[in-house]
């Protein structure tokens, strides 16, 4: 165990190589150095996988893996934890900040909280240029909460490893593409595990304008099937279940109004 990372850290990349360089020399910088960095890249076709074997290269912590071709993010963060020796995973996306201490802080918290099976943390919203509005998240999330919207920033989340060995990770599912995260958090709560998001803000996020032109009514009725599936696993009440269909709405609604709401305050939406 001596020889073993503290903590994982899990990143699935695809072509982007404009950004993952700052994502991977924001864990670098971490004050908490006992990880290691295992990175799956899912077939790109730009520089990206050249870049992320650089550091490769020059630092074992390091491991790089490859799709021969496109297999999507759930597929590409379960190659990486099952080479994960860490006693936590930690998520990480390509365009995005990991602050100097958040590794320090969620394994911390987790060393010292045997009951808390996952914890995230408070978001800076970024557009890649300048930071845009904050993101608090509730800080215990309960099972409830998941009936309305995702309860953590999930590539900001610490789960320990025994978490997803149990849960056996992601869904591979083409159906649920753009809510691997949240079909995730559904079983995580249906096996009684407990969360918590710490009240600081430890990470940049990502969220420009233009992500919110990459939504379609298809993928609002796929998140809506993962909630109504959810809710099932959940036993939630009957009456609750029209609210699944949020995600099909959202679509429907401008781009500018959703980039608005979701800026306007400073909890989660």
């Amino acid at each position: 165990m001596k020889d073993k990372p503290l903590v994982s850290i899990i990143m699935g990349v695809y072509n982007c190589e404009e950004t993952v360089r700052d994502s991977i020399e924001s864990i670098i910088s971490q004050s908490c150095q006992n990880w290691e960095f295992i990175i799956c890249d899912d077939g790109s076709t730009d520089a990206t996988y050249d870049i992320c074997r650089e550091y490769a290269r020059k630092d074992r912590r390091f491991t790089v893996l490859r799709n021969r071709q496109n297999r999507k993010l759930a597929a590409s963060l379960n190659r990486c934890l099952a080479r994960a020796q860490g006693k936590y995973i930690a998520r990480m996306d390509a365009d995005d900040i990991s602050l100097p201490l958040r590794l320090e802080k969620e394994t911390g918290f987790l060393e010292t909280h045997p009951h808390i099976a996952a914890v995230g943390c408070c978001c800076y919203i970024t557009d890649g240029k300048n930071i845009v509005s904050k993101r608090r998240y509730k800080e215990y999330p309960q099972k409830k909460d998941l009936l309305l919207r995702t309860p953590y920033a999930h590539p900001a989340v610490c789960v320990r490893k025994e978490v997803y060995d149990r849960l056996q990770g992601y869904a591979e599912d083409k159906k649920i593409v753009r809510a691997q995260d949240l079909e995730l958090w559904f079983r995580f709560y249906e096996n009684g595990f407990t969360g918590y998001n710490l009240q600081e803000y430890l990470f940049q996020y990502r969220e420009s304008f233009h992500d919110y032109k990459k939504r379609s009514l298809k993928s609002g009725m796929q998140t809506a099937g993962v909630f109504l599936k959810g809710y099932k696993r959940l036993h939630a009440p009957l009456c609750l279940y029209p609210l699944a269909f949020k995600p099909v709405l959202s679509a429907m609604l401008p781009d500018w109004f959703l980039y608005w709401f979701h800026n306007s305050g400073e909890y989660a939406r």
